[in-house]
């Protein structure tokens, strides 16, 4: 199978597990809570792991050690930047009320989950077209993130009074951006772009672990949840480290 198309294969199937919002509607609301933590925590560990095991040693490897740092940073405050916007301008539009059901929201969830999307294609390609164990590992660990936020996303646009088939239609237009950041990244697969696109990746990976991840898991009080999160967590980490090849 060659480099293109294994590219392109591995795009259908991130852009598929868009499709899994539908699964709440199946599930009882309560089974469905008990899911999330694990998912949460597993993605959580697994975006750490596919950064510290697989990206940032890949891009520190064809990069001098300030810059490829730079480039790390570069991610983690872009995606630290983009979420500050989108909530400046939710608020903003709302007058700082949480609204009921607003189109602005839904819009908002959409045009982030596509800009990361897109961000997550180019990296994850990058970091296959670098070095595709470490590319297969990038994409698991971005794989395992898409199933929480993929859930939450549907959860917020029929929450905003979509109707289930618009919402999942919606979120799989928005996953397409995924393929599309995969192919800017085999365009560019001859330049000197792939590394610091790997870093910048990499930096996404962080931020989205420890900003929107970690405090979810660390929200849960009972004993049991907490160590239910924490060894979900550390599988997530432990199935990365494993990947090293």
């Amino acid at each position: 199978m060659s480099e293109l198309t294994s590219l392109l294969v591995g795009s259908a199937l991130m852009a598929l597990l868009a499709l899994v919002g539908g699964i709440t509607l199946l599930l009882p609301r309560r089974r469905l809570q008990r899911l999330l933590l694990p998912l949460v925590a597993l993605a959580a560990g697994s975006l750490l792991g596919g950064a510290l095991f697989h990206m940032i040693p890949e891009g520190f490897s064809a990069l001098p050690p300030r810059r490829a740092g730079g480039w790390v940073a570069a991610g983690f405050s872009a995606f630290l930047a983009l979420e500050q916007l989108l909530q400046w301008h939710h608020s903003h539009r709302n007058g700082g009320r949480q609204p009921s059901a607003t189109q602005p929201l839904a819009a908002l969830i959409l045009l982030g989950d596509g800009v990361h999307n897109l961000t997550c294609g180019m990296g994850v390609a990058s970091t296959y077209l670098m070095h595709p164990a470490a590319g297969v590992a990038a994409w698991l660990a971005a794989a395992a993130h898409e199933i929480p936020q993929e859930l939450g996303d549907f959860g917020v646009l029929v929450h905003c009074g979509w109707s289930p088939r618009r919402a999942l239609l919606w979120n799989a237009i928005t996953a397409l951006t995924f393929p599309i950041g995969a192919l800017l990244a085999w365009g560019l697969r001859h330049t000197e772009s792939l590394a610091p696109l790997v870093l910048f990746a990499a930096g996404n990976f962080l931020y989205v672990a420890a900003s929107d991840l970690v405090p979810e898991i660390k929200a849960r009080l009972r004993l049991q949840e907490a160590f239910t999160g924490l060894a979900w967590f550390a599988a997530g980490l432990l199935l990365l480290a494993a990947l090293v090849t």
